[in-house]
């Protein structure tokens, strides 16, 4: 028997490949699937089944072309309905591959359909259990994704988790394996741990929501509180994991397509496509196409396209690297954009030669800020997120969070200046190709943020002014 974690770090998602005997099965897929194929071709292993714990509302699933180029069963537990055909597993049903088994343990409340998978070795004992969103290290699946499909309030939902979790989860040995499907940096939750592994005993020691002496109402209290609103393309995600999508290799080919200067000009004029420069922060700034938006491949990329663009079907023209036009494409395409029209052939310095329009941003070292910042005078937006802010900020800069962008924009004047920073560059560089692209120049980002911010003499505070907070 083996169980390999193939964790992904820009999704914070784990899919998991196991082998026995001949026999393999793999959990939550990845939308490329050539990996995959490539490791049941070497280990010689038959792929039976592909398990899906729950229609994910954070990245697109690879189970319908793994499928389709295996022949292996797609299995759903009870209550899921896709548009694909698909194998309803009932609850406490037993899956055989080779030596070892998986049963179903249906555990609806992160959303109706959630299921865990519990792998039991060669001698029939109770070993992993695959947890999907139903529990991670240190938290459990927030319960409020799934409330207009099974027409239940948050709170329901949460209540029909906290039995899942006492009547399925926590009755399993300590010694049982933990393997989830997101660690810390997925929205799926709220409090989730680095660790991406753990046991029964573990969490039922450490997890918050597993406390022994708690009540159904302090677990919905504690489940529900603090909740940010989930990213706007979850739910464009959760219909195409459920309704079905284009063949990735089509979306990928689509996606390299070179396009010249020219070329790239007429098709962003044509199709009002949205130019997305992956370049890193330290090279956007210094020049880049009119109107581009820069979210750097080298962060937490696929999710920030995801809060902040949305729609998954607006068209997008690519400005990367030389040789990370595949990454990129591949990297939208786990979150469902894939209208991907092409890339700037040889990158930026084909626009740079051409002689087009280039733009800039008005960037500035901390060192230069703390010399012309004037706390109480000058305007600073901090876009870090609320707890980065109020645990320790500027003195008298505002909290705008990079998520909210779009709600706090139209309150920026215009003919006012103002200082933008976030933690280290990343965020801000965001935020800063954003408001350019929508009119707004009247602003300074400071390179490096609040990393580099903090080793100069600018005045910190840990105090928060709840007034300069976005809630």
């Amino acid at each position: 028997m083996q169980i390999e974690q193939i964790y992904t770090g820009c999704l914070a998602q784990g899919a998991y490949y196991i082998t026995s005997d001949g026999e393999a099965a793999i959990i939550d897929p990845l939308r490329e699937i050539k990996p995959y194929l490539a490791r049941l071709e070497k280990d010689g292993v038959q792929l039976k089944y592909i398990f899906e714990t729950h229609f994910h509302a954070d990245f697109v699933s690879g189970h319908l072309d793994l499928s389709a180029k295996t022949k292996a069963p797609i299995v759903y537990g009870p209550n899921a309905q896709p548009s694909f055909n698909f194998l309803s597993a009932a609850d406490g049903q037993t899956f055989q591959i080779g030596k070892i088994s998986i049963t179903v343990l249906h555990t609806p409340g992160h959303t109706m359909e959630s299921t865990c998978y519990l792998l039991k070795d060669e001698n029939g004992k109770d070993h992993a259990l695959f947890s999907g969103d139903t529990l991670f290290i240190g938290d459990v699946g927030r319960p409020d994704l799934a409330q207009k499909a099974a027409s239940m309030t948050q709170e329901q939902l949460a209540a029909t988790l906290f039995h899942s979790l006492r009547d399925k989860v926590m009755t399993l040995a300590d010694d049982v394996i933990v393997y989830p499907a997101h660690g810390a940096g997925s929205a799926c939750g709220k409090n989730m741990s680095k660790e991406t592994v753990s046991t029964i005993g573990e969490q039922k020691k450490n997890n918050y929501a597993l406390r022994a002496n708690m009540t159904e109402a302090e677990f919905i209290k504690e489940v529900t509180d603090g909740l940010l609103p989930p990213p706007a393309y979850f739910g464009a995600n959760v219909a195409m994991n459920k309704g079905g999508y284009e063949n990735f290799e089509k979306v990928l080919h689509q996606g390299l397509k070179a396009l010249n200067a020219a070329e790239f000009e007429v098709a962003a004029e044509e199709t009002g496509a949205l130019i997305l420069d992956t370049r890193a922060n330290g090279e956007f700034w210094k020049g880049f196409i009119p109107q581009s938006v820069n979210i750097g491949l080298t962060g937490d990329f696929a999710p920030w396209v995801g809060a902040l663009i949305a729609d998954v079907k607006q068209p997008i023209l690519l400005v990367t690297d030389q040789g990370r036009e595949e990454e990129a494409v591949t990297r939208l395409s786990r979150v469902g954009f894939d209208n991907v029209l092409g890339h700037l052939a040889g990158g930026f310095e084909t626009w740079r030669e051409s002689g087009k329009e280039i733009d800039t941003i008005d960037r500035i070292t901390a060192d230069q800020f703390a010399k012309a910042v004037v706390i109480g005078e000058s305007k600073v937006l901090d876009i870090r997120k609320e707890s980065e802010y109020a645990a320790e900020h500027i003195d008298e800069a505002y909290n705008r969070p990079l998520s909210y962008i779009n709600d706090w924009v139209k309150d920026v004047q215009p003919d006012e200046h103002f200082y933008l920073h976030c933690a280290g560059g990343y965020r801000s560089m965001i935020a800063a190709s954003i408001l350019q692209a929508r009119g707004y120049r009247n602003f300074t980002e400071v390179e490096g943020g609040f990393n580099a911010i903090a080793k100069t003499g600018v005045p910190k505070t840990d105090f928060v002014c709840q007034s300069k907070v976005m809630g």
